[in-house]
C-alpha cells in the first residue's frame, strides 16, 4: 500500500468517526452552542440599550423609554458633555493612573511573586503566610485613610490613586503558581553561565511567564480604570477627579425626573438621561478595545491560577 493510499484510508476513517456521532451527542452540542448564543446575546442587549439610548433624543427617552432602536436621533448628549473641560482633564487623570499604575503594580506584583516562588529565600513562607493573612483581616477604613492621608501625606495626590493598588494579593499568588510550573533547571542552568538574579527574572523568567503577566495586567488595569473609591476618599481637588468620579457625581447631579412636565425647549437645554448615558460610553469605549490583546492569555494564565498552589 501506497502512501498516498495509507493517508487516504486515514481520512476515511476519521470521516466514519465524525459521521458515527450519535444524534443524543449532536444535540447537546446544539443546545450548547445555542444556550452560549442566547446567554451572549441577553448580555449583549444591556449594553446595547446604553450605546443606542445615548444617540438618541432626550424627549424620546422620556417618552418611549430605552428602546432597540432610536425613533428621534440626537448627538446633543455628546455635544454637552464633551463642551465641558472635566471630561478632557478626568480623561487624562484615568489613563496616567491607569498606565503608571498598571506597570507600576505588574513590576511590583511579579517580582515579589518571583520572592515567594523562589525554592532558595529562606523566609518564603513566613511571608506567604504574612501575604495570605492581609487577604483574610484589613486595618478598616478608619486606619486605612490614617496611613494614606496622614501617614504617607497622600491627600489631595494621584499617588493616593496608585499606591493602595500596587500589590494584590491574590494575584500575586496566581503569579506564585505559573513560576512553580516553570522548571528550575533554568534558574540553575543560568546561574552557572555567571547570570545573577536580576538577570535570570527580566531575561529568562519575565519572557517566560507572559500569560500570567498579560492576565494580571488587565486586571490592574481594570481596577486602576474602574475604581472611584480612592477618589472619594483622598481626593477633593476637581482637576484630580478620575473618570468614575465624574460619572457618579453626574448621576447624582443630574436627576431626569426634576425635568418632567417640563416643555420640550426647555426639557433639552440638560438632557439628563442623554447626559448620563454618553458619559458611560465615552468612559467604558477604551478599556474594552484592551481586552482583544489578552485575551488569548486568559484562560492559561486562570486556570494556572486556580489549579496550583
Amino acid at each position: 500500500m501506497t502512501e498516498v493510499e495509507a493517508m487516504d484510508n486515514t481520512v476515511g476513517r476519521r470521516s466514519s468517526i465524525r459521521q458515527d456521532t450519535s444524534w443524543p451527542e449532536k444535540g447537546f452540542h446544539w443546545f450548547i452552542h445555542g444556550f452560549i448564543a442566547a446567554f451572549a446575546l441577553i448580555s449583549f442587549i444591556p449594553f446595547w440599550l446604553v450605546v443606542i439610548g445615548s444617540f438618541t433624543a432626550e424627549q424620546s427617552l422620556r417618552t418611549n423609554g430605552y428602546q432597540l432602536f432610536p425613533t428621534q436621533f440626537s448627538l446633543y448628549a455628546y455635544q454637552y458633555v464633551l463642551a465641558g473641560k472635566q471630561i478632557a482633564t478626568s480623561y487624562g487623570v484615568t489613563v496616567t493612573v491607569t498606565v503608571v499604575g498598571t506597570l507600576l503594580a505588574v513590576l511590583v506584583t511579579s517580582t515579589y511573586a518571583y520572592f515567594l516562588a523562589h525554592r532558595k529565600v529562606k523566609y518564603r513562607n513566613v511571608f506567604s503566610f504574612l501575604t495570605y493573612f492581609t487577604m483574610l483581616f484589613g486595618s478598616g477604613l478608619v486606619g486605612y485613610y490614617l496611613l494614606i492621608a496622614n501617614w504617607l501625606g497622600l491627600k489631595d495626590s494621584i499617588l493616593a490613586l496608585i499606591l493602595p493598588y500596587v500589590l494584590n494579593p491574590f494575584y500575586a499568588f496566581i503569579m506564585v503558581a505559573f513560576y512553580r510550573n516553570i522548571p528550575y533547571e533554568l534558574n540553575e542552568a543560568a546561574i552557572i553561565d555567571g547570570a545573577n538574579d536580576i538577570t535570570i527574572f527580566f531575561r529568562i523568567i519575565w519572557p517566560v511567564a507572559t500569560p500570567s503577566i498579560a492576565t494580571i495586567s488587565l486586571f490592574y488595569a481594570l481596577v486602576y480604570w474602574n475604581d472611584w473609591w480612592l477618589a472619594l476618599l483622598f481626593i477633593d481637588k476637581h482637576e484630580l477627579h478620575p473618570l468614575q468620579i465624574m460619572i457618579r457625581q453626574l448621576m447624582s447631579s443630574l436627576d431626569p425626573d426634576a425635568y418632567v412636565g417640563v416643555d420640550v425647549s426647555a426639557a433639552m437645554q440638560i438632557p439628563g438621561m442623554g447626559v448620563q448615558l454618553a458619559t458611560v460610553c465615552l468612559t467604558i469605549g477604551p478599556i474594552i478595545f484592551v481586552y482583544p490583546f489578552v485575551q488569548k492569555y486568559f484562560i492559561k494564565g486562570l486556570t494556572i491560577g486556580a489549579l496550583k498552589g
